[in-house]
């Protein structure tokens, strides 16, 4: 299922837990960025993040704590407006890193110019309501992502 948010009625952005730095990752950066999704996550999200890295503006938002990444969070991978995907280290997870990751990025989207993004393909629909207000688009499965190469 694919959801729909407004961004011009998003919540401000939270707070991260001491120590983790929101931000973009700089060009050298790349290659460590997307190995550690995939040793993280699936093979298809190394992907997402690699053209979120192409991009220009860069599309996407790493959380680091000392030199480790914790989390990231892209948009503008997939298709134009959607954003994700998202992911949270496993020993992170519960420090609301994932909500800070997504604000960022949806921030970053209604700082472009953008009024609404999709969340496609959402495994965790009650995160996207509770963070960003995510409503679920009717009829949108399997949407964009039919006929995947896999």
């Amino acid at each position: 299922m694919d959801m729909l948010i407004n961004l011009w009625a998003l919540a401000p952005a939270g707070p991260v837990p001491q120590g983790t730095t929101l931000r973009k990752p700089l060009g050298p950066e790349y290659t460590p960025v997307v190995r550690w999704i995939g040793d993280h996550f699936v093979a298809a999200w190394q992907s997402e993040a690699a053209a979120a890295l192409s991009n220009r503006p860069i599309a996407l938002f790493i959380a680091q704590q000392n030199n480790d990444i914790q989390g990231f969070c892209c948009y503008d991978a997939t298709a134009r407006g959607f954003v994700g995907p998202i992911g949270v280290a496993e020993s992170a997870r519960g420090q609301g890193l994932g909500a800070a990751l997504l604000l960022a990025c949806l921030h970053d989207m209604r700082t472009m110019g953008y009024g609404y993004a999709v969340a496609g393909h959402v495994g965790a629909p009650e995160f996207f309501r509770r963070v960003a207000g995510a409503i679920e688009i009717p009829d949108s499965t399997p949407g964009l992502y039919a006929n995947l190469l896999r």
